[in-house]
């Protein structure tokens, strides 16, 4: 859905960046909850979101929407998955769907609730899940898939399918689609200022010269 080209230069970029641009361009908090943190490794995330929709349900139901999801998912995407009730103590994601998730060469998962399996994943898969918690609770009697690429609320933020979600150890930040490009300059604008910032502090031995001659803090 997005250019290689704008994947790779919003992989360059802090989230604290892409944070701070979004709230000009799209006027709103576009990062997810601090509870959002990643599980696996410090591995960067960047792509679009497909997204699933899970319920509260007496069922034993396995998570259909979230199996047909990511064996539908085209090469980058990212898995985000919300809960009704964010149940940090349930797992909406595992071992398996981890395989299907590295078969189908997804980038990351982003999840309103619990993982699971995280030794299995971080010894045989080395993928990034991104949660609330670390769980070993199944959803299987608990929840059910409700829907898939619909809009979710995830971390307290609006995700639409084909947003880009752009996530590092300092958080999670969705980019609505129609502002990705607007979002991408900006933030580009952001680190290149403060790397002269930062320059200019180490030159003149002060931090409050650098805020002063770059009105930024």
């Amino acid at each position: 859905m997005f250019s290689k080209d704008i994947i790779e230069r919003y992989s360059k970029l802090a989230t604290a960046s892409v944070a701070d641009a979004a709230d000009k361009v799209v006027g709103r908090t576009c990062y997810m909850s601090h509870e959002i943190k990643p599980r696996i490794n410090d591995t960067k995330v960047v792509g679009p979101a497909i997204t699933v929709h899970e319920g509260p349900t007496d069922e034993t139901l396995p998570p259909t929407h979230a199996l047909e999801a990511i064996d539908s998912a085209n090469e980058g995407d990212v898995m985000v998955i919300a809960l009704d009730g964010s149940d940090k103590d349930v797992a909406v994601w595992g071992g398996l769907m981890t395989a299907g998730s590295v078969a189908n060469k997804l980038a990351g998962a982003i999840l309103d609730a619990g993982t699971r399996d995280v030794t299995e994943i971080r010894r045989d898969f080395d993928f990034q899940v991104f949660s609330r918690s670390v769980s070993p609770g199944t959803t299987l009697g608990r929840y059910k898939t409700l829907a898939s690429n619909v809009p979710v609320i995830c971390g307290g933020i609006e995700v639409n399918p084909g947003d880009l979600i752009v996530a590092d150890l300092d958080g999670v930040v969705v980019v609505p689609k129609d502002h990705v490009e607007e979002v991408l300059e900006i933030a580009e604008e952001i680190e290149a200022k403060e790397a002269e910032q930062a320059k200019y502090i180490l030159e003149t031995g002060s931090l409050l010269k650098g805020i002063d001659k770059y009105n930024r803090i």
